[in-house]
């Protein structure tokens, strides 16, 4: 049996730009816990569907001259991914273009930082990859990204939550 971990959701298509390595920080508004520092954690792509005025906000940012202000790490492949998003909505019915309700990558969860000094190291007023301001608050360094192909089904849940690979 495989042995546990934590995970924690992430909505799309930020959770499968972590899984790509585009995205190496996870902003959220509060620290990450002390005791999962160092160790490997599951990204989980939730189970909410994909909205068209976030992944338009993204790609317009993207798109300009303050696009490193995303934290993304990769523009053009970013930009890919994006419209390979923006595809999807074009179909009638759900935009199926990435996995929803599955544990995409997994990766190891550094120490946080706050905004304002991440984006000083960045040479930014601010680092933000969604127009939720007020949850990016700290920047949580992601490394050693190890994406599961395929995907693993996993319910998830807020916050942080035990994830076994072998759940489905």
């Amino acid at each position: 049996m495989a042995e546990s971990m934590h995970a924690i959701t992430v909505w799309q298509p930020w959770a499968t730009l972590i899984a790509e390595g585009f995205k190496p920080f996870e902003f959220r508004g509060w620290p990450a816990p002390p005791r999962l520092i160092g160790h490997r954690i599951g990204i989980h792509a939730g189970a909410r569907t994909m909205r068209r005025s976030e992944v338009a906000d993204l790609a317009n940012r993207l798109g300009g001259d303050d696009w490193r202000s995303t934290g993304l790490t990769d523009r053009a492949k970013s930009l890919d991914l994006l419209e390979r998003v923006w595809r999807g909505f074009e179909t009638r019915g759900p935009n199926n273009s990435l996995p929803l309700a599955h544990v995409v990558c997994t990766a190891v969860l550094g120490q946080s930082i706050r905004n304002a000094e991440l984006a000083a190291k960045l040479g930014l007023p601010w680092a933000n990859d969604s127009d939720r301001d007020e949850d990016s608050n700290w920047g949580w360094p992601l490394t050693e990204i190890r994406r599961l192909e395929p995907p693993t089904p996993a319910r998830g849940a807020q916050g942080f939550w035990r994830w076994t690979p072998s759940d489905g």
